[in-house]
């Protein structure tokens, strides 16, 4: 009796282990994709998922649907518990689109322009040498620019060239510079340049300011800017000195330039310093649709920032380019041209030669020769004493 009990008992463990594999087994095949494929193919998952192919929970089953993943493509913006609600927009198509311009087009053609700036400097050096003084030095000086004059000038491009040269490295540096001096030494010396980038940015804004305040007045466009436009500045014949004030045609183009693109990466350095906070973007897309551009009128911040930051750059690579003539032209490309800024003090020749309606108005003399021949009062250069 005790024996048929014993024996009862392993057989009834046996069989509920039977059991248990069995299910187990069935189990894993209702779950395997196999089964379920042949499921969905006979239809069983249709009729027992809940129609639209999602599941309890908002979640998707065992059919996807694509305009949702449209739409998540295409950028719709969702809703979060966390403060920040950017993250409720699951994928930004337009980082791909601002990634593809700023290592594409912007950085190919930005840098052929800077290098076709150079080439340009060098070949026209090479080709019509250093600007003279066609009578010679006079001995004599008048006072160009005074001390507040060259504060600001030189604030502005001592700012500009630190500006510069840390924006080339954001842009350039990792193609550059980190195959030659290694990832440590570049990381080191991109994080200087960035912070270096972010604070010297606000003298370069009040050293634009200044020079509007200062010069404002002697670069408004007059009558004799069209004749020594039309001679060139006499920068490509010798003995040709078009009739100037204070500015001539050339000098006040980059005044402008300087004055406008500063302001304009101003904002642009401003909405990257301070990200999420302005719509600038959005507000000039408004403006330019009056005139019917057509542009998309509701950004979101995001695209803000990127476009900021593409239009940064875009100015940022024109002002190098204009700045890099102007270092040429105020140093080695025309003899006496550096003591303006230097000294304050030019050469007399100097000044009426390339000022002469200037140097006459200061001293008091009768109207220059207009022809551009010449740079004294009566149209003759002054012979050095």
């Amino acid at each position: 009796m005790r024996l048929f009990s014993e024996q009862s008992r392993k057989g009834g463990l046996r069989l509920a282990a039977v059991l248990v594999l069995g299910l187990a087994v069935f189990a894993g095949a209702a779950l395997s994709p196999e089964a379920a494929l042949a499921q969905a193919t006979r239809g069983d998952v249709a009729q027992e998922s809940p129609t639209g192919g999602t599941v309890p929970g908002n979640a998707l089953g065992a059919a996807s649907d694509a305009e949702i993943w449209r739409q998540v493509r295409q950028g719709i913006q969702g809703t979060v518990s966390i403060p920040d609600a950017k993250a409720g927009q699951l994928i930004q198509s337009e980082g791909e689109s601002w990634r593809a311009w700023r290592n594409g087009p912007l950085s190919t053609f930005g840098g052929w322009a800077l290098l076709g700036m150079i080439i340009a400097l060098a070949l026209f050096f090479a080709l019509r040498g250093r600007i003279k003084i066609d009578a010679g030095p006079a001995g004599r000086t008048v006072e160009r620019f005074n001390a507040i004059e060259r504060f600001a000038h030189w604030l502005t491009a001592v700012s500009f060239i630190v500006l510069a040269i840390t924006g080339l490295n954001l842009l350039y540096g990792r193609y550059v510079l980190l195959p030659i001096l290694g990832p440590e030494v570049f990381s080191a010396i991109t994080i200087a340049g960035k912070y270096a980038h972010n604070f010297i940015a606000f003298a370069f804004m009040l050293g634009v300011a200044m020079m509007l305040v200062l010069w404002l007045r002697h670069n408004i466009p007059n009558r004799y800017d069209l004749i020594w436009l039309s001679k060139a500045g006499g920068l490509f014949s010798k003995g040709v000195h078009p009739p100037s004030k204070k500015f001539n045609a050339g000098q006040k183009v980059i005044f402008w330039a300087v004055v406008l693109g500063g302001f304009s990466i101003s904002l642009s350095g401003i909405s990257l310093l301070f990200p999420f906070e302005f719509k600038m973007f959005e507000g000039t897309y408004a403006t330019l649709n009056a005139f019917g551009a057509g542009l998309p009128e509701t950004l979101t911040p995001m695209q803000e920032m990127q476009l900021s930051q593409l239009w940064h750059t875009i100015v940022g690579l024109f002002l190098i380019a204009v700045i890099l003539a102007h270092i040429y032209i105020g140093s080695i490309g025309m003899e006496g041209a550096f003591a303006a800024m230097g000294s304050g003090q030019v050469d007399e020749n100097w000044a009426r030669e390339h000022h002469n309606i200037w140097v006459a108005e200061l001293k008091g003399e009768p109207m220059p020769d207009l022809r551009g021949h010449g740079g004294s009062g009566d149209g003759k250069p002054q012979p050095a004493e």
